[in-house]
């Protein structure tokens, strides 16, 4: 006849382990959601420490002159922009601040006649005119984005043109990253008017980069 007691006792001793085993399952599937998402925390915070973060220079700082390949000089005083015409080429220099904490190397840029509004598509990637040379922002510190436009058929040749003849504002989208390619984020600003020959600048938005393939 079966001893239905020790039967017992090893069905039990089964559901004791199967249960300690779930439950130590259960413990070490926790420990590593926990740890990923401290990996995660640590991750978002050493690239917030290295993230660039361009805004116009200051009224204070002192005035950023550029030159360009023809020889000419371009003075653009703190907190504004320049934008010029000379000998038919027209020139924009824009003084930068870097208030983020990484490097920020300038890659390219993007001038449209008028105010982009929030809803607004951005630039094309393919519309960005790269920098023939790149354009460093240590943290902290000031630099400057410059372009030069020196053909009609520049596809910038007619906003500027035209921000200069009627005193109209100009958006510049401007795109960076720091010295690894990395953390590429765009700043959009707004150079305006503000008498006969000055111009002023001020930041509309910034944003970071999720699509690698872009500019």
């Amino acid at each position: 006849m079966p001893d239905c007691g020790m039967s017992t006792l090893t069905s039990a001793a089964q559901l004791a382990t199967a249960g300690g085993t779930l439950i130590l399952a259960v413990a070490t599937y926790q420990s590593v959601r926990s740890a990923n998402r401290a990996a995660r925390v640590a991750e978002q915070s050493i690239a917030m420490r290295l993230q660039p973060v361009l805004v116009p220079s200051r009224p204070e700082d002192p005035p950023e002159r550029v030159t360009f390949q023809e020889g000419i000089i371009v003075e653009a005083a703190g907190g504004t922009a320049a934008v010029e015409e000379r000998n038919g080429i027209f020139y924009v220099v824009i003084p930068l601040r870097n208030v983020g904490p990484g490097l920020a190397v300038l890659r390219a840029g993007h001038v449209h006649l008028g105010r982009r509004e929030i809803h607004d598509a951005p630039p094309s990637p393919d519309s960005y005119r790269q920098l023939n040379r790149d354009l460093y922002v240590p943290p902290g510190d000031r630099g400057y984005w410059q372009i030069g436009i020196r053909e009609e058929s520049d596809p910038f040749w007619e906003p500027v043109a035209t921000a200069i003849r009627e005193r109209e504002l100009l958006t510049v989208t401007l795109l960076y990253t720091d010295n690894m390619g990395g953390h590429r984020a765009k700043t959009q600003f707004v150079v305006s008017p503000i008498d006969e020959i000055g111009w002023h600048v001020a930041v509309v938005r910034n944003w970071g980069i999720a699509d690698r393939d872009e500019l």
